[in-house]
Protein backbone atom coordinates (compact mmCIF):
# COMPACT_ATOMS: atom_id res chain seq x y z
CA UNK A 1 0.00 0.00 0.00
CA UNK A 2 1.08 3.32 -1.14
CA UNK A 3 -0.35 5.10 1.84
CA UNK A 4 1.01 2.36 4.59
CA UNK A 5 2.82 4.16 7.48
CA UNK A 6 5.23 0.87 7.97
CA UNK A 7 6.86 -0.78 4.72
CA UNK A 8 8.19 -4.38 5.43
CA UNK A 9 10.28 -5.91 3.03
CA UNK A 10 11.85 -9.44 3.97
CA UNK A 11 15.21 -10.92 1.93
CA UNK A 12 17.65 -13.52 2.72
CA UNK A 13 16.50 -14.01 6.18
CA UNK A 14 16.53 -10.17 7.07
CA UNK A 15 13.43 -7.91 7.34
CA UNK A 16 13.75 -4.07 6.72
CA UNK A 17 11.11 -1.84 8.38
CA UNK A 18 10.61 1.40 7.06
CA UNK A 19 8.71 4.38 8.32
CA UNK A 20 7.20 5.94 5.91
CA UNK A 21 5.65 9.77 6.91
CA UNK A 22 8.67 10.96 5.18
CA UNK A 23 6.27 14.20 4.71
CA UNK A 24 6.61 14.66 8.05
CA UNK A 25 10.37 13.57 8.75
CA UNK A 26 9.16 10.23 9.92
CA UNK A 27 7.76 11.17 12.67
CA UNK A 28 5.78 9.10 15.10
CA UNK A 29 2.00 9.19 15.52
CA UNK A 30 -0.35 6.95 17.03
CA UNK A 31 -0.77 5.04 13.95
CA UNK A 32 2.81 4.57 13.07
CA UNK A 33 3.88 3.42 16.68
CA UNK A 34 1.06 0.67 16.42
CA UNK A 35 2.17 -0.55 13.07
CA UNK A 36 5.73 -1.07 14.36
CA UNK A 37 4.64 -2.32 17.68
CA UNK A 38 2.36 -5.21 15.74
CA UNK A 39 5.61 -5.62 13.22
CA UNK A 40 7.96 -6.20 16.17
CA UNK A 41 5.87 -8.38 17.91
CA UNK A 42 4.73 -10.67 15.12
CA UNK A 43 8.73 -10.81 14.22
CA UNK A 44 9.38 -12.39 17.33
CA UNK A 45 7.76 -15.82 16.34
CA UNK A 46 8.63 -15.50 12.98
CA UNK A 47 11.65 -18.31 12.62
CA UNK A 48 12.68 -17.68 9.14
CA UNK A 49 13.31 -14.14 10.25
CA UNK A 50 17.07 -13.72 11.54
CA UNK A 51 17.82 -9.57 11.59
CA UNK A 52 15.77 -6.61 11.62
CA UNK A 53 16.61 -3.52 9.79
CA UNK A 54 14.91 -0.48 10.87
CA UNK A 55 15.01 3.03 8.74
CA UNK A 56 13.56 5.67 7.49
CA UNK A 57 11.52 6.32 4.21
CA UNK A 58 13.61 9.32 2.04
CA UNK A 59 16.54 10.74 2.43
CA UNK A 60 16.17 13.46 4.90
CA UNK A 61 15.23 11.86 7.97
CA UNK A 62 15.31 8.37 9.87
CA UNK A 63 12.69 9.96 12.16
CA UNK A 64 11.82 13.51 13.88
CA UNK A 65 10.65 12.07 17.03
CA UNK A 66 7.15 12.36 17.90
CA UNK A 67 4.75 14.11 15.87
CA UNK A 68 4.10 17.92 17.30
CA UNK A 69 1.25 18.16 15.39
CA UNK A 70 -0.83 15.67 16.46
CA UNK A 71 0.64 16.58 20.09
CA UNK A 72 -0.28 19.83 20.11
CA UNK A 73 -4.17 18.25 19.88
CA UNK A 74 -3.98 16.06 22.25
CA UNK A 75 -5.16 16.28 26.21
CA UNK A 76 -2.59 15.31 29.10
CA UNK A 77 -4.16 11.81 29.65
CA UNK A 78 -3.43 10.95 25.60
CA UNK A 79 0.12 12.59 26.00
CA UNK A 80 0.86 9.87 28.93
CA UNK A 81 -0.77 7.46 26.59
CA UNK A 82 1.43 8.19 23.74
CA UNK A 83 4.71 8.25 26.05
CA UNK A 84 3.38 4.87 27.89
CA UNK A 85 2.81 3.50 24.13
CA UNK A 86 6.65 4.65 22.96
CA UNK A 87 8.49 3.81 25.68
CA UNK A 88 6.85 0.35 25.95
CA UNK A 89 7.88 -0.12 22.35
CA UNK A 90 11.15 0.45 22.57
CA UNK A 91 11.86 -2.02 25.28
CA UNK A 92 10.18 -4.49 23.13
CA UNK A 93 12.59 -3.82 20.42
CA UNK A 94 15.36 -3.59 23.27
CA UNK A 95 14.19 -7.21 23.72
CA UNK A 96 13.62 -8.85 20.95
CA UNK A 97 15.10 -12.37 20.26
CA UNK A 98 16.78 -11.10 16.92
CA UNK A 99 19.47 -8.47 16.49
CA UNK A 100 17.91 -5.11 15.62
CA UNK A 101 19.78 -2.78 13.09
CA UNK A 102 18.92 0.94 12.78
CA UNK A 103 20.33 2.70 9.36
CA UNK A 104 19.82 6.20 10.77
CA UNK A 105 19.68 7.98 7.05
CA UNK A 106 19.35 11.06 8.46
CA UNK A 107 17.77 13.48 10.77
CA UNK A 108 17.06 11.52 14.10
CA UNK A 109 15.67 13.41 16.99
CA UNK A 110 14.04 12.66 20.40
CA UNK A 111 12.66 9.59 19.70
CA UNK A 112 14.16 9.28 16.77
CA UNK A 113 17.36 9.13 18.61
CA UNK A 114 15.34 7.42 21.20
CA UNK A 115 14.80 4.67 18.50
CA UNK A 116 18.18 3.62 17.19
CA UNK A 117 19.52 3.67 20.89
CA UNK A 118 16.51 0.81 21.77
CA UNK A 119 18.53 -0.98 18.45
CA UNK A 120 21.43 -3.18 19.10
CA UNK A 121 23.55 -2.03 16.71
CA UNK A 122 23.66 1.83 14.79
CA UNK A 123 24.52 2.39 11.17
CA UNK A 124 24.20 6.00 10.34
CA UNK A 125 24.60 8.26 7.37
CA UNK A 126 27.80 10.48 7.17
CA UNK A 127 24.80 12.79 6.76
CA UNK A 128 23.10 11.92 9.66
CA UNK A 129 22.11 14.38 12.57
CA UNK A 130 21.20 13.07 15.77
CA UNK A 131 20.32 14.42 19.14
CA UNK A 132 17.65 13.95 22.36
CA UNK A 133 16.50 17.56 21.70
CA UNK A 134 13.53 17.57 24.20
CA UNK A 135 14.79 19.75 26.96
CA UNK A 136 14.02 22.74 24.67
CA UNK A 137 10.45 21.84 24.67
CA UNK A 138 10.85 22.01 28.30
CA UNK A 139 9.97 18.32 28.49
CA UNK A 140 12.76 15.41 29.17
CA UNK A 141 13.72 12.12 26.48
CA UNK A 142 10.67 9.99 27.41
CA UNK A 143 11.54 6.70 25.40
CA UNK A 144 14.28 5.46 27.80
CA UNK A 145 17.02 8.23 26.34
CA UNK A 146 18.25 9.39 29.85
CA UNK A 147 19.03 6.10 30.36
CA UNK A 148 19.96 4.11 27.11
CA UNK A 149 22.16 7.32 26.57
CA UNK A 150 24.38 7.26 29.48
CA UNK A 151 25.30 3.51 29.82
CA UNK A 152 26.23 4.38 25.35
CA UNK A 153 28.53 6.93 25.95
CA UNK A 154 28.68 7.88 29.66
CA UNK A 155 26.79 9.99 32.14
CA UNK A 156 28.88 12.78 32.10
CA UNK A 157 28.90 13.44 27.93
CA UNK A 158 24.51 12.31 28.10
CA UNK A 159 23.98 14.72 30.76
CA UNK A 160 25.57 17.50 28.16
CA UNK A 161 23.85 16.33 25.62
CA UNK A 162 20.28 16.43 27.14
CA UNK A 163 20.78 19.28 29.30
CA UNK A 164 21.42 21.28 26.29
CA UNK A 165 19.63 19.62 23.36
CA UNK A 166 22.45 19.54 20.71
CA UNK A 167 22.76 17.82 18.07
CA UNK A 168 25.32 15.80 17.10
CA UNK A 169 26.78 14.73 13.35
CA UNK A 170 27.81 11.12 12.44
CA UNK A 171 31.20 11.45 13.16
CA UNK A 172 30.79 13.05 16.75
CA UNK A 173 28.09 10.30 17.36
CA UNK A 174 30.51 8.04 15.69
CA UNK A 175 33.69 9.50 17.84
CA UNK A 176 31.11 9.11 21.00
CA UNK A 177 30.59 5.37 20.31
CA UNK A 178 26.33 6.67 19.81
CA UNK A 179 26.79 5.12 16.67
CA UNK A 180 28.97 1.64 15.40
CA UNK A 181 29.57 3.01 11.94
CA UNK A 182 29.00 5.50 9.31
CA UNK A 183 28.41 5.00 6.01
CA UNK A 184 28.11 7.14 2.88
CA UNK A 185 24.32 7.69 2.41
CA UNK A 186 24.43 5.62 -0.90
CA UNK A 187 25.62 2.92 1.27
CA UNK A 188 23.84 2.92 4.31
CA UNK A 189 21.55 -0.19 3.36
CA UNK A 190 24.13 -2.20 1.71
CA UNK A 191 26.37 -1.64 4.97
CA UNK A 192 23.31 -2.71 7.25
CA UNK A 193 22.86 -5.76 4.93
CA UNK A 194 25.89 -6.79 4.93
CA UNK A 195 26.15 -6.57 8.59
CA UNK A 196 23.12 -8.60 8.92
CA UNK A 197 24.35 -11.07 6.12
CA UNK A 198 27.47 -11.84 8.84
CA UNK A 199 25.09 -12.19 11.80
CA UNK A 200 22.70 -14.69 9.61
CA UNK A 201 25.94 -16.76 9.50
CA UNK A 202 25.45 -17.38 13.17
CA UNK A 203 23.87 -19.96 14.81
CA UNK A 204 20.20 -18.65 15.72
CA UNK A 205 20.24 -19.79 19.05
CA UNK A 206 23.34 -18.70 20.02
CA UNK A 207 22.35 -15.18 18.80
CA UNK A 208 19.75 -14.84 20.56
CA UNK A 209 21.20 -16.25 23.71
CA UNK A 210 24.38 -13.89 23.96
CA UNK A 211 22.07 -10.86 23.20
CA UNK A 212 19.73 -11.99 26.37
CA UNK A 213 22.97 -12.27 28.64
CA UNK A 214 24.50 -8.76 27.06
CA UNK A 215 21.22 -6.97 27.75
CA UNK A 216 20.74 -8.65 31.18
CA UNK A 217 23.93 -9.12 32.55
CA UNK A 218 25.19 -5.67 32.36
CA UNK A 219 22.74 -3.89 34.22
CA UNK A 220 24.15 -6.15 36.80
CA UNK A 221 26.88 -6.99 39.15
CA UNK A 222 30.14 -9.02 37.86
CA UNK A 223 29.14 -12.18 39.40
CA UNK A 224 25.52 -12.10 38.64
CA UNK A 225 26.24 -11.48 34.73
CA UNK A 226 28.54 -14.40 34.81
CA UNK A 227 25.37 -16.91 35.92
CA UNK A 228 23.68 -14.94 33.78
CA UNK A 229 26.14 -16.01 30.95
CA UNK A 230 26.34 -19.35 32.10
CA UNK A 231 22.47 -20.42 32.24
CA UNK A 232 22.46 -18.97 28.69
CA UNK A 233 25.55 -20.87 27.64
CA UNK A 234 23.53 -23.68 28.88
CA UNK A 235 20.42 -23.35 26.85
CA UNK A 236 23.10 -23.90 23.17
CA UNK A 237 24.72 -26.71 24.35
CA UNK A 238 21.62 -29.33 23.76
CA UNK A 239 21.18 -28.01 19.96
CA UNK A 240 21.31 -29.67 16.88
CA UNK A 241 23.26 -26.29 15.54
CA UNK A 242 26.11 -26.82 18.03
CA UNK A 243 26.76 -30.09 16.44
CA UNK A 244 26.45 -28.95 13.01
CA UNK A 245 29.13 -26.49 13.87
CA UNK A 246 31.55 -28.83 15.63
CA UNK A 247 31.42 -30.77 12.39
CA UNK A 248 31.29 -28.00 9.87
CA UNK A 249 34.52 -27.19 11.74
CA UNK A 250 36.00 -30.82 11.23
CA UNK A 251 34.93 -30.93 7.28
CA UNK A 252 36.03 -27.71 6.78
CA UNK A 253 33.16 -25.76 5.14
CA UNK A 254 30.07 -23.66 5.82
CA UNK A 255 27.83 -24.47 9.05
CA UNK A 256 23.99 -24.64 7.72
CA UNK A 257 22.41 -23.78 11.29
CA UNK A 258 18.61 -24.09 11.49
CA UNK A 259 17.25 -22.55 14.82
CA UNK A 260 17.05 -25.66 16.64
Amino acid sequence: MQDAVLLQDQQDGVVTLTLNRPAVMNSFNFALLYALRDAVEALRFTRDVRVVIVTGAGERAFCAGADLKERATLPPEKVKEFIFTIRTLFSTIENLNKPVIAAVNGIALGGGTELALASDIRIASSAATMGLTETRLAIIPGAGGTQRLPRLVGRGKAKELIFTGRRVSAQEALELGLVNQVAEPGRLLDACREMAAMICETGPVAIEQAKYAINHGVETDLATGLAIESNAYWVTIPTEDRLEGLAAFREKRKPVYKGR
